[in-house]
């Protein structure tokens, strides 16, 4: 798999996923159950937006990535609209299947935010890897580590922020962004499914030919 680099007239799939992930956001904006959460989870994801928008004309990343963080982000929206502690994938799942999922599992929590902190670590490491080739590319196993830890940090920063919000803010809004829903281990357990995502990702990439992601991948000049 190689990565096209990035043209004028390369930037309509791109542009076509950002008009997408618009009507998403204002979609799922519309009466949040929880509107400082739904904002506060915005703060990232809008940077993230504005980030990839600012920089498309001199790192184009590959449509697979673009479409990856369209994702990601989309699945984001939901957790934010319902706040992550509360989404109701337990009732989807009942009206599909006629069962209950968390009940089939075992489950005694939502685990919708421990799906997104590993689909985290898998749906941005295309872009991860794409990035640090284009910007400082690596030989042997380098090629592959700094993108792997550049995700991990990515799950211990956002632990902190966490962190901070909920002391900064305190009472409801606190407990609904931090979200531990009374687990000791919220944090760590966090993280192992990040860094597990990650490594499922690399090897997703590896497995579909990527041994030369990014390689045409570059920044203008």
């Amino acid at each position: 798999m190689r990565v096209s680099a990035a043209t004028s007239g390369s930037l309509r799939y791109p542009c076509a996923l950002l008009a997408g992930f618009i009507a998403v956001f204002l979609a799922l904006g519309i009466s949040p159950a929880f509107r400082h959460d739904w904002a506060l989870e915005n703060v990232v994801a809008l940077a993230l937006t504005a980030a990839l928008v600012l920089t498309v004309r001199h790192l184009r990343f590959s449509n697979l990535a673009y479409t990856c963080i369209f994702v990601f982000l989309v699945l984001h929206e939901i957790g934010a609209h319902y706040t992550y502690s509360l989404v109701p994938y337990d009732d989807w799942w009942r009206q599909v299947s006629g069962a209950s999922l968390n009940e089939q599992f075992g489950w005694q929590r939502n685990h919708y935010d421990r799906l997104l902190h590993f689909l985290y670590g898998l749906l941005m490491m295309p872009a991860a890897l794409e990035l640090f080739h284009a910007m400082a590319p690596g030989r042997g196993c380098w090629r592959w580590l700094p993108a792997l830890t550049f995700l991990w940090s990515h799950a211990v920063i956002y632990e902190l922020i966490e962190w901070a919000a909920a002391v900064i803010f305190g009472g409801d809004l606190g407990v609904a962004y931090l979200g531990t829903q009374g687990d000791t281990w919220d944090a760590h357990k966090d993280m192992a499914l990040a860094l597990a995502g990650s490594i499922a990702g690399l090897v997703f990439v590896l497995g579909i030919g990527g041994r030369d992601v990014g390689e045409n991948t570059a920044p203008d000049t």
